[in-house]
C-alpha cells in the first residue's frame, strides 16, 4: 500500500511539475497583433509604437481584436549594465520602457517584447544565455504581456533545455507572459513544446513573396506558399494555448491584393497566430480591408481551436477545409496557379472526412447554407454545386452552416 502511495504521489508530482511548466489559459484562441520587425527591423522608437496603437484603433485593427504591439529586435543597447540588467536604448526611448508600456496598456492593447536564447539576438544585442531569470524579472517589472523568443547565437545549445528554462523562469517571476518560441522550427517545437509556451514557429523567416524565396547567401526568407505546405502534418500539435506559428503576416508589404487576401485566408484556416506586421500607419484601404474582415479573422479565432488541412486538389485549385464550433465549417479554395481557374464543386458527391478531430461534412445528411466571408454574401446553400471562377493566386472562402 505504502508503495502504491508512494508511486502516486510521484506521478502526481511530475504531472503538476509538467504541466506547472508555463502559465496556462494564456492564447486560448490564436494571438493576435502587430510586430515591428518585418517593415521597421531595428529602427524603431517611441513614436513609432505610439502611432502604431493609435493608427491600430483608428483603422478598426483593435475592435477587430488585435491585441498586441510587439517591439522585436533592436529595443536595448549593445551591452547590459553593470549590474547585468537589459538596457532599453535611452535615444528610441527617451521617456523610459515603462512610461511606454503604460501608453500601450492605456490604449487597451498589450505589450511584447523580444529576446533570444543565445548569447546574442539577430542584430547582435544582449541575448538571455545565462540571464534567463534575471531577464524574467525584468520583463515582469517592466509588465510586459508577451515575449518572443529567438534563436541566434545559439551554436551548442540544446533548445528543448534553453526554452524550458527561459518557461520556468517567465513563470516563477510571478506575471502571465505569453511565451512566442522562434527556433524556426529547426528542433521540432511541435514535439515538445506544448507545456513550454503558447506558440512555436514552425519554419524560417518570411518575406513578401506569394510563392518562392528570398536567397541572402547563407540563409533565406520563404514566401507564403512554400511555408503554407510546411504546415502538413503539424495539425494535431495546435490547439488553445498551443500554436503552430508559421510567422508574421506579410499583408501590405508589398505582395498583390489577390495575394494579401489569400495569405490571410491561409492563416486563418491554418488557426494560425494573426501578427501583423505593416506600417499600420499608411495601410491603403485594400490592406485595412483584408486585416479587418471580422468573418475571416472569426474563423481563426473560432474556440475550437482546430487548424483546416488540404482536403483535395483539383486542377491548382487547393481545397482547404476546417471544421469549427457548432458543427460549421470554413472552406477554402485556393487557385495556386497564374491564370483564372474555373471551379464546379458538387456537394453532394463529396464527404469531407477530419478523421483527427472526429468531423465529418457530408451535405447528403446535411443542408449546408453558404456565406463568401470575403464579399460577405449569403450564395446559397450545398443542395446545388458551387460553380465560380477564381483569379490567380485569391482564393474563395466561404463558411457553410447549419443555422
Amino acid at each position: 500500500m505504502m508503495k502504491n502511495k508512494l508511486l502516486f504521489a510521484v506521478t502526481l508530482f511530475f504531472f503538476t511539475t509538467i504541466h506547472a511548466q508555463k502559465f496556462e489559459n494564456l492564447a486560448l484562441t490564436p494571438p493576435m497583433g502587430w510586430n515591428s520587425w518585418n517593415t521597421f527591423q531595428t529602427n524603431i522608437s517611441e513614436d513609432l509604437v505610439k502611432q502604431t496603437a493609435d493608427a491600430m484603433i483608428a483603422s478598426g485593427m483593435k475592435d477587430a481584436g488585435y491585441e498586441y504591439i510587439v517591439l522585436d529586435d533592436g529595443w536595448m543597447t549593445m551591452e547590459r549594465d553593470s549590474a547585468g540588467n537589459l538596457v532599453p536604448d535611452p535615444k528610441k526611448f527617451p521617456h523610459g520602457m515603462k512610461a511606454l508600456i503604460d501608453y500601450v496598456h492605456s490604449k487597451g492593447f498589450k505589450f511584447g517584447l523580444y529576446n533570444c536564447a543565445g548569447t546574442k539576438t539577430c542584430a547582435g544585442y544582449p541575448g538571455t544565455r545565462g540571464y534567463e531569470y534575471q531577464d524574467a524579472r525584468f520583463y515582469a517589472n517592466l509588465g510586459i504581456d508577451y515575449l518572443k523568443f529567438d534563436w541566434c547565437s545559439s551554436d551548442g545549445l540544446n533548445a528543448k533545455e534553453s526554452y524550458t528554462t527561459m518557461s520556468k523562469a517567465l513563470k516563477k517571476a510571478g506575471r502571465p507572459i505569453v511565451f512566442s518560441l522562434c527556433e524556426w522550427g529547426q528542433n521540432k517545437p511541435w514535439e515538445w513544446a506544448e507545456n513550454v509556451g503558447q506558440l512555436w514557429r514552425t519554419t524560417g523567416d518570411i518575406t513578401a513573396k506569394f510563392d518562392g524565396y528570398l536567397d541572402h547567401g547563407t540563409w533565406k526568407q520563404t514566401g507564403v506558399m512554400p511555408i503554407a505546405d510546411l504546415q502538413k502534418g503539424l495539425r494535431k500539435y495546435a490547439g488553445p494555448g498551443h500554436w503552430n506559428d508559421p510567422d508574421m503576416l506579410e499583408v501590405g508589404n508589398g505582395m498583390s491584393e489577390n495575394e494579401d487576401r489569400a495569405h490571410f485566408s491561409l492563416w486563418c484556416m491554418l488557426a494560425a497566430p494573426l501578427i501583423a506586421g505593416n506600417d499600420v500607419r499608411k495601410m491603403s484601404e485594400a490592406t485595412k480591408n483584408i486585416l479587418t474582415n471580422k468573418e475571416v479573422i472569426a474563423i481563426d479565432q473560432d474556440k475550437e481551436g482546430i487548424e483546416g488541412f488540404i482536403y483535395k486538389i483539383q486542377d491548382s485549385v487547393e481545397i482547404y477545409v476546417k471544421p469549427l464550433s457548432d458543427n460549421n465549417w470554413a472552406i477554402c479554395f485556393l487557385n495556386r496557379s497564374g491564370e483564372p481557374k474555373n471551379i464546379n464543386f458538387n456537394w453532394q458527391d463529396e464527404i469531407i472526412n477530419d478523421t483527427l478531430f472526429n468531423r465529418t461534412l457530408d451535405a447528403k445528411k446535411v443542408n449546408y447554407k453558404l456565406r463568401d466571408l470575403w464579399k460577405k454574401s449569403n450564395i446559397g446553400d450545398t443542395k446545388k454545386p458551387l460553380k465560380a471562377s477564381i483569379q490567380s493566386h485569391d482564393v474563395l472562402m466561404l463558411k457553410a452552416y447549419e443555422k
